[in-house]
């Protein structure tokens, strides 16, 4: 049952960088977009302080340290590559944190990575091209979005297992806040290149927060459904949904409210669609795979 969590994410997820990239169109900048979703998802984590913990000593905050900066850094490479480049691409690509998360647990684990890995990679691949070949109009950008979205799923990944590795120790209502807290903090270096004029103006308002607090909710259900049940590999499996998401979600509110996806040819729309429906079928494969 506690994949549920996952899945509700994956929609949620999309539906917050839908919000984001219509903020982004209208002229809020990266840096405060950023701030705005970091503290909109601080105060939210703070709620699970109720949960409680064991809690550990001063001198081990240096986890929450380096799991708070590696979110910040996955969620700004995110921002980047959806502001580069279209929804319906970027989040397909997003699905590799699967095979990366697989990995790195076969790693820390100390175990022989399966072939099935192997066989998941290249069928990921496959995938990655399908979309890229949709960008023949401007490859450069295509090619960049596609980096910035594996860049943060590799920040992503190191964060799931991190979590999952440290969080029982802690306790869930203690490691997360904490974290996120942090998180909080450190996002105040932005203050200076914050746009606080915009951030008053109601046509930005109806973006930018609803954006901020469906990505603190995802986050909240990834994070709680890692620090509390573990299982990081079949988490990410389901979270991967939000690419065949990304692609269907982004045509939709492109017709609705305008956007790069409203121009595409049905041929790669469709062409789009397979990429994604493909690399979904990679993270089941390194999943489910021997």
């Amino acid at each position: 049952m506690h994949l549920l969590l996952p899945l509700l994410a994956s929609l949620l997820f999309v539906a917050g960088l839908i919000f984001m990239k219509r903020a982004g169109a209208a002229g809020v900048g990266t840096a405060t977009t950023l701030f705005v979703s970091n503290q909109c998802t601080a105060v939210c984590f703070s709620a699970l302080w109720l949960f409680g913990g064991d809690g550990q000593p001063w001198s081990m905050l240096w986890q929450p340290t380096i799991i708070a900066f590696l979110y910040i850094l996955g969620l700004l490479l995110t921002f980047l590559a959806i502001n580069c480049g279209d929804v319906s691409i970027a989040t397909p690509v997003f699905g590799v944190k699967v095979l990366l998360v697989a990995i790195l647990l076969t790693f820390v684990g100390d175990t022989p990575l399966p072939k099935a890995v192997w066989y998941a990679a290249a069928l990921a691949s496959f995938g990655i091209a399908m979309i890229q070949w949709t960008g023949r109009s401007n490859p450069k950008r295509v090619v960049t979005t596609i980096l910035l979205a594996i860049s943060a799923s590799t920040s992503y990944a190191a964060f799931d297992v991190l979590v999952q590795r440290w969080s029982p120790a802690w306790g869930v209502g203690r490691f997360l806040p904490v974290s996120f807290w942090f998180v909080g903090v450190f996002s105040f270096v932005l203050a200076p290149w914050v746009d606080w004029r915009l951030l008053r103006k109601p046509e930005i308002g109806n973006y930018l927060w609803p954006g901020s607090v469906l990505l603190a909710l995802q986050a909240i259900c990834i994070v709680f459904t890692l620090s509390a049940f573990g299982d990081a590999a079949r988490v990410n499996v389901v979270y991967a949904l939000r690419g065949l998401w990304g692609v269907t979600l982004a045509s939709w509110a492109a017709k609705r409210w305008g956007g790069n996806e409203q121009s595409l040819s049905r041929g790669v729309f469709l062409t789009r669609l397979c990429g994604a429906v493909l690399l979904t079928l990679a993270v089941v494969l390194a999943i489910v795979g021997r």
